[in-house]
């Protein structure tokens, strides 16, 4: 299947199921126009109406229609109103004629757009633009005056590094794409933008670079974005959740992030970047498993460093997932695997604990977990300090009542903390509810249930895909030749070639000289005996 790129197309605007209102082409009478408007979208306040009809003058009548706080009132009088008003131009003109004048000499604002019908000029309308409807004329003029106040570019909340741009994305659509102009300068960018969401008409981007990204992921996306068909797009999980893969999995297979050098560097390895309006969490897809254990200060520093940290991340999960479970697999049906002192220091601590060691530690992870959703929702001046000391005092008065042991708290508490090491929320998350599923196999069958779920888990995870790209890929199926970006990082001048993961067309990355053996001797030598 051949696909056209956007610089073969008349527009990049793709309207997928985007308005709830019928097909009203626009009519000639100037009051027929304005009452089918009116009727569609009511008595709103913030909706202005204003018409220009001057019976002294030969200048045809013409309305302005324009929302006030999506457009600078002030720009409306000065920069549209204002030329248009008994323009000399404008006397003695046909309709047909006063529109050309107006569209190609009289009106200084770039980004004039015409609208044939009712659901196109309603959809201008709603994005910011100032409407110019003329008397006798089939056609509006929509203006591109947008103005609103947004939030100014700052450091992520989610995703913070030491070293490396602090800037994040915005909920602003075209503030994010500039993002990424300004770190990919290249005529390969590709920015394809749909309307999605009958009710929202939320803008929807795709970003990714010609030649590089899969043809056949492209397709997938694009028809997944085409078959969506709902009334609201309010948050980048919505598209996330619709176009996914189908079927149960706790697993995300479309990383977010709102870091313009994450995705920059996603998009150069062949992943295809969808930005949604009014959220700063963008989206990569396809993803694999390892690449949620990746972060873009990863290639910040050196590499021994970052393979350093990403065998902490690993471990973290492996520890995160399987540390209370194996607690309690241990304690409860395998006490012999124990050396006796710690054996008999364990025993003590459980003597007079009236709960079994699952039931110990599901209720405290329960009690984790409700400390952390409570430190998130609380104001952010006191959600910290409320979490912490709650941890440290409700945990102290746990043991002290002979609830629980304090072993089973220093596990509860270093899973928790483990879980914070993984750079992706998402996959942190699932991890959270896995580790529910492996405590209640421990609780059940001890260490072979551990093993059974890891299997089944593991088996799951290879049927996983991501827009046909495998979840565990290039471990499964295996790839030898790109394990240098996966569990370490090899230093920057091995990895010359782009990984084929995500199906990408054009293999180098690089081209640097091989290293060439240094010739012997300081390159100060024999200096000295000139000087001599």
């Amino acid at each position: 299947m051949k696909l056209k790129f956007l610089s073969n197309r008349k527009s990049d605007f793709k309207p997928v199921h985007n308005s709830a209102l019928p097909f009203h082409p626009l009519e000639s009478s100037l009051d027929a126009n304005l009452a089918e408007i009116k009727r569609l979208i009511g008595h709103s306040a913030d909706v202005v109406f204003r018409s220009l009809s001057n019976p002294s003058s030969d200048s045809p009548a013409m309305s302005f229609i324009y929302i006030d706080g999506l457009v600078n009132s002030d720009l409306v009088s000065q920069a549209v109103i204002q030329p248009l008003t008994d323009h000399p131009l404008l006397k003695e003109q046909r309709p047909e004629q006063a529109f050309l004048l107006i569209k190609e000499q009289i009106l200084p604002v770039g980004g004039l757009q015409e609208c044939t019908t009712v659901e196109t000029l309603l959809g201008m309308l709603f994005e910011g633009n100032a409407i110019i409807l003329l008397d006798g004329s089939k056609i509006a003029l929509a203006a591109g005056i947008s103005f609103w106040e947004k939030r100014s570019v700052n450091e992520p909340t989610s995703q913070g590094v030491i070293r490396g741009p602090k800037e994040g994305f915005t909920e602003s659509l075209r503030t994010c794409t500039s993002m990424l102009r300004r770190r990919l300068k290249t005529a390969d960018l590709r920015v394809e933008q749909y309307k999605i969401g009958r009710r929202t008409q939320t803008g929807v981007a795709l970003v990714y670079l010609q030649g590089i990204a899969s043809e056949q992921v492209l397709a997938e996306i694009r028809k997944r974005l085409d078959a969506i068909d709902t009334d609201s797009i309010l948050e980048s999980n919505y598209i996330e959740e619709l176009i996914q893969d189908g079927g149960l999995t706790p697993f995300p297979t479309i990383m977010s992030t709102e870091r313009p050098d994450a995705m920059a560097g996603g998009i150069l390895e062949g992943q295809v970047g969808i930005i949604i309006d009014g959220t700063p969490f963008a989206l990569l897809a396809p993803s694999t498993f390892f690449s949620f254990f990746q972060s873009s200060e990863d290639y910040y520093q050196r590499f021994d460093i970052s393979s350093f940290l990403r065998l902490i991340r690993y471990s973290a999960f492996f520890v995160s997932m399987l540390l209370p479970a194996l607690y309690i697999a241990i304690t409860t049906f395998h006490q012999e695997m124990l050396p006796t002192t710690l054996l008999i220091s364990l025993a003590a601590q459980r003597e007079g604990v009236p709960f079994p060691a699952f039931i110990e530690a599901l209720l405290m992870e329960l009690t984790f977990d409700v400390l952390r959703e409570a430190g998130v929702r609380m104001p952010r001046a006191i959600g910290p300090a409320v979490s912490i000391v709650g941890a440290l005092v409700l945990g102290q008065a746990a043991v002290q009542a002979g609830l629980v042991s304090a072993a089973m708290v220093i596990v509860v508490s270093f899973t928790a903390i483990a879980n914070f090491v993984i750079p992706s929320m998402a996959i942190a998350n699932s991890i959270r509810l896995i580790r529910f599923m492996m405590m209640l196999f421990a609780g059940s069958l001890g260490l072979l249930g551990i093993m059974s779920f890891l299997m089944v888990l593991l088996i799951h995870m290879a049927s996983l895909q991501s827009f046909g790209v495998p979840y565990l890929s290039p471990i499964a199926p295996m790839n030898p030749g790109y394990l240098k970006d996966i569990v370490i990082r090899a230093p920057l001048r091995n990895m010359k070639m782009r990984p084929s993961t995500y199906g990408s067309q054009e293999a180098p990355r690089q081209n640097l000289p091989s290293k060439e053996p240094q010739t012997s001797g300081s390159p100060f030598e024999g200096q000295g005996s000139k000087n001599s």
